[in-house]
Formats: C-alpha cells, structure tokens, sequence
C-alpha cells in the first residue's frame, strides 16, 4: 500500500493533483482544501496517502497530515459515507471543527459539508461521538493548554462535582483541551444546565462553552 508521496507537484483538477514522483505521475483525489493549500506546479510536495484497492480500479486519496487521513478512514466507516462523500466533508470541515461537531452534536455545523444531509449528520454523530472520545486526543484540537495558577481541580469540584462531571472533564482533555480549560467549561456548563447536567448534555455544553 502507498502510504506517502513525496515529489512534485505536476498537474491540478478540480478534485485531484498528479504528483510526479522520480518521474512516475500518481493521480490523487485531494478534499478542497487541500488543493487550496497546494504549492504552484513544479514545486515540491508531500502527501499522506490513503490507498482504495477495488477489483476494477486503484484510487488514491492524499491528505495534508497523517491525522487527517485517519479521520478519513473514519468516516468512511460510517454507512453512506463513501470516498466521495468523505472528501466533501474534510473539504469542507478542518478535522478540529468536525470532530468538534460530532461531539457537540452540532447537527447544523455538520450540514454545512458536501453530501451530508439531517439523517447523515445524524448518523456520524450516532457512529463516531464515542470513537472520538475513547482516542486519547488523536484528533485533539488545536488548543492552549496552558493552566492558571488556582487550583482549577479544588474550584471545579466545588462547582460541579461528581462522577458526571469528571467524565465530562476526561472527555475533553482525551480531546485534547487542557484540564485546567476542560474544568472551567465543564463549571459553566454544569452551571447553566442545572439539574440537566447529565453526561450526554454536559459534553456538548462543555464544548459550546470553549467555543466562544
């Protein structure tokens, strides 16, 4: 399997790039913004690949770093999400706002991308909340993490407290969010939730809040 290209920019399509590697021209199906943020032809260029095996065809998929294309092989999991249908959503969506959206369950975010309507983004947010969660922060957002002088631990156990809330916390630090960070929105979103505040709301208020 190819698993990365390294050469020279050579030709550019509407979806897809030949990238000439030692003088071997490779055909890569690219998502939008991608081949927005390609260098000019002839100058020097390096993908991550994902590699499609059928009986009748070859494709290759080229991605800007190794995580995006994990979040590719991602989607592709999901039910009615083919390579088409995965290449609009990452050309649409940066991986920091879909996996935000995902978790959030920010069905109108999700929308946004090519190809998927309510009962996909639906789905996604059916199929890939969990998985993104369990990762360990793979798909960690680009944030800062760095934390106050307080004692953000001792302020947020008085604010919020218990088992709910400690779950909520780990989520978004496997996210990636700092835990000084995770804490604070996960008080404010307690907070306004009130007696609502049960796992499953307090993750996506918690999310809205480091949004802002």
């Amino acid at each position: 399997m190819i698993a990365r290209l390294k050469g020279v920019l050579d030709e550019v399509g509407l979806d897809w790039i030949v990238i000439d590697v030692a003088g071997v021209g490779y055909q890569v199906f690219c998502p939008a913004r991608v081949i927005a943020a390609l260098p000019g032809v002839g100058e020097p260029l390096s993908l991550h690949i994902e590699t499609h095996v059928r009986e009748d065809h070859i494709h290759l998929f080229g991605f800007a770093s190794a995580r995006e294309r994990e979040c590719f092989r991602m989607l592709t999991t999901v039910q009615g999400v083919g390579a088409k249908v995965g290449l609009g959503i990452l050309g649409t969506l940066s991986v920091d706002d879909l996996t935000t959206a995902i978790v959030a369950e920010d069905k109108a975010l999700l929308t946004r991308a090519d190809g998927v309507g309510p009962r996909l983004a639906a789905r996604l947010m059916t199929e890939l909340k969990d998985k993104i969660l369990s990762l360990n922060g793979e798909f960690a957002p680009s944030v800062s993490t760095a934390a106050p002088a307080v004692d953000v631990a001792d302020a947020a156990a008085d604010a919020v407290g218990g088992s709910v809330s400690t779950d909520a916390v780990s989520a978004l630090v496997n996210l990636g969010y700092g835990r000084a960070e995770a804490y604070s929105a996960v008080n404010r979103a307690a907070q306004a939730l009130g007696d609502a505040s049960d796992l499953d709301h307090l993750i996506p208020a918690a999310l809205k809040e480091l949004s802002q």
